[in-house]
């Protein structure tokens, strides 16, 4: 299962930051030394060009990012101060899940251990997402003519506004964001199936939900699935509000991954958010989907 990774590239925040972003450091870490990966399986995730940023969002919002002329506000709605490794780091993170499309068309699965940004919109960020990899990915995939039908499964506890807004108008592209409903975004602008849930949803009530949701994917025939691996519906996650166990979302993982492998429908793996304290249990979690995957896939 060829993954891709960018933890290597170091972005200063300062002291006391909300976002974890050693997390994915420490994942690529336990992926190998509890050999659920090969260090052959891990790639490097190629740096995207503006050409390609494009394809999602509007030429001079991607341009003041790049150059760093975003004003206070835009950086304020981002949540992380700019930095020419900050472009480094949001540059090769859509590079890594753009690649493991392309190569989940070949393979069946493969990853990128960053992404899930989902709350990037076409003129401006929000939520510690600057571009919308899931956006970029598909885009990229129907306008190549790789593809013809794609589905975003976002199980992210935070709605995915960004790729509702980026792909309402492109019906090629099925959306669906399984999510706690009175959380963060506060507008929650409709894509093609948007399940909110209430705060303290046991495993149960949200593995249901997920299987009727998950009907509506099936049926749409995607050609890929881009799945938004969140794992901030954990109980202990600190901006969560759900009530998951890692049981609850080892079962999420197994019903999203084996439904479409048994379907041949490829599957391109994000991470998207966690922040569990300890960090620890987000690594967990996010350890146990390529567990799974592996499990699957038997890769």
């Amino acid at each position: 299962m060829i993954t891709y990774y960018n933890d290597h590239v170091r972005v200063p925040l300062p002291p006391r930051h909300r976002f974890p972003m050693a997390k994915y450091g420490m994942l690529h870490r336990r992926l190998l030394e509890e050999g659920i990966l090969r260090p052959s399986q891990l790639l490097p995730s190629p740096a995207l060009e503006r050409a390609q940023l494009i394809q999602a969002h509007a030429p001079d919002y991607v341009d003041a990012f790049l150059e760093g002329r975003l004003d206070r506000r835009a950086q304020r709605a981002i949540g992380l101060p700019w930095s020419p490794a900050l472009v480094e780091r949001v540059r090769t993170s859509m590079g890594g899940t753009l690649h493991a499309a392309l190569h989940a068309m070949d393979t069946s699965i493969s990853g990128n251990l960053a992404g899930g940004t989902h709350h990037a919109h076409r003129t401006h960020g929000g939520g510690f997402c600057v571009f919308n990899d899931l956006a970029i990915a598909a885009l990229t995939l129907l306008h190549q003519g790789i593809l013809q039908r794609a589905a975003i499964v976002d199980l992210d506890v935070h709605h995915g506004d960004g790729s509702a807004t980026l792909l309402a108008s492109t019906p090629e592209i099925f959306t669906l964001s399984l999510h706690g409903q009175k959380n963060y975004p506060f507008h929650k602008p409709p894509g093609d199936l948007d399940v909110g849930l209430p705060d303290g949803c046991d495993d149960l009530t949200y593995l249901n939900a997920l299987e009727e949701a998950l009907d509506a994917v099936w049926n749409h025939a995607p050609e890929l699935i881009l799945y938004q691996a969140g794992v901030d519906p954990l109980q202990a996650d600190s901006l969560g509000r759900l009530d998951l166990s890692l049981d609850g979302l080892r079962q999420r993982d197994l019903m999203v991954l084996a439904g479409a492998h048994a379907r041949g429908i490829p599957v391109a793996l994000t991470l998207g958010g966690g922040y569990a304290h300890p960090i620890e249990l987000t690594v967990e979690a996010y350890a146990q989907t390529y567990q799974v995957a592996r499990q699957v896939y038997g890769r």
